[in-house]
């Protein structure tokens, strides 16, 4: 799936500010209203509510269309073979340790303990999904995909996308047009997202406005507690995927280190996973990847191996969780965070093309699982120093996806490193 030629937080001009400048105004300006007229903040709660409704109705053909599509770009087991299958196999394992870590930090450190949800909104909201195996399995297959897609529950509608993409592949020529049109609704709604996300700093701001002018100043630790969780199991997430490659498959540690610094940085400074893809695709060829191998394996891992955005779904999710339990909601114990890890490691292929738009996915998640929308609004607060992170994360693990799969494929004997000063 190529990726939209529109970014969402473009480079700042000598007249126009970035997005994420915008951003920080308007989180600067929804700040002092909560702060000096609480009062006059509360009142701004409907321009939080229409940007959370925008981000509702992204979610389900923007979810439909991108698995739809990833499956059918895979061509089915013949087409991409024994390399496909390794690269799977790889990216399925190294999503889940990235959800193991960030459960198990986000429940350690427990960032949303003592940030308040009014118990009038967690109550309004729906009930989410079954909690018994059965009954989840049965839910999942929904009796009408067009009253999933109208409630917004995520898990029946990846379920059906994903034999819907099968059975394109299985249709072989005839099902071009249905994949192409599927195509053309991703990029429709990549720009769709693009467009609601330049509102972000009026829902941000107005988000922000709200929660101070309701529980004060003091709020803001818990955001940056956020922040501060997040970055620590991503490091934690990087530290045990290192180990456990250099430990398993004799890894050049140091080597790779080396090669993949810049387009990590590059990734991290631009919040754009996609700025990142030309140079650590040269980097990696560098190191002694095989082209062919790169080619084939960081393209691919854009959609199928975004590690960084999925850990920071399971923080964001179950401090969400963390705060409505809070608020009075029930207690979102190990069996419902499990249901959570089985769904994230589907709901979040697919939507790194688009900044932020993993939000989309976020929203889509607490609404399956009964937990409140405004979350996410409120996250949206600092979720920029978020995003750089998780989307570098994305970058590092991509890369390494590809020196693990040429060296399981025995085509990564000695690696060369790379040129000075990269």
């Amino acid at each position: 799936m190529t990726a939209p030629s529109a970014q969402t937080d473009q480079p700042a001009s000598r007249w126009r500010l970035s997005l994420t400048q915008q951003i920080v105004i308007g989180l600067v300006a929804g700040f002092l209203l909560g702060w000096l007229a609480p009062g006059w903040a509360l009142k701004t709660a409907f321009v939080r509510d229409i940007f959370i409704n925008l981000i509702k109705s992204l979610v389900a053909p923007l979810i439909f269309s991108t698995v739809v599509v990833g499956i059918a770009a895979g061509g089915g087991a013949k087409r991409v073979g024994r390399l496909g299958l390794k690269s799977l196999l790889y990216f399925e394992a190294a999503t889940t340790l990235a959800l193991v870590v960030g459960l198990a930090v986000v429940n350690f450190a427990q960032p949303g303990r003592g940030f308040v949800i009014p118990p009038s909104t967690v109550a309004a909201l729906p009930a989410g999904h079954p909690a018994t195996v059965v009954s989840t399995l049965t839910y999942a297959f929904p009796p009408s995909i067009v009253g999933a897609m109208a409630a917004g529950d995520v898990l029946p509608i990846v379920v059906f996308a994903v034999i819907f993409g099968l059975a394109t592949v299985a249709a072989g020529e005839r099902a071009r047009p249905v994949i192409a049109l599927c195509e053309s609704v991703a990029q429709i709604m990549f720009k769709f997202t693009d467009w609601v996300m330049r509102l972000a700093p009026l829902g941000a701001g107005a988000a922000i406005a709200v929660t101070i002018g309701r529980q004060g100043v003091g709020v803001l630790g818990h955001l940056l507690f956020l922040v501060g969780t997040l970055y620590v199991a991503l490091a934690l997430f990087l530290g045990l995927l290192l180990a456990v490659a250099g430990a398993v498959l004799k890894l050049p540690i140091r080597a790779f280190g080396r090669a993949v610094r810049a387009p990590f940085t590059l990734a991290f400074s631009t919040a754009s996973s996609e700025s990142a893809l030309p140079q650590a695709m040269e980097a990696m060829i560098e190191l002694g990847v095989p082209a062919r191998i790169v080619g084939f394996v960081l393209p691919t891992g854009y959609s199928f191996n975004l590690d960084g955005s999925t850990l920071y779904l399971a923080v964001a999710s179950v401090f969400v969780a963390q705060a409505a339990e809070t608020g009075g909601a029930a207690h979102f114990g190990l069996g419902r965070q499990l249901q959570l890890m089985l769904a994230l490691m589907v709901t979040s292929k697919g939507v790194a093309a688009v900044p932020r738009a993993v939000l989309v996915v976020l929203l889509g998640t607490l609404s399956s699982f009964g937990l409140p929308a405004e979350g996410v609004a409120v996250i949206f607060g600092v979720d920029a120093l978020m995003d750089m992170a998780r989307t570098s994360v994305n970058v590092f693990g991509n890369c390494l996806a590809a020196v693990v799969v040429a060296k399981w494929e025995g085509e990564f004997p000695s690696p060369r490193p790379p040129p000075a000063g990269r």
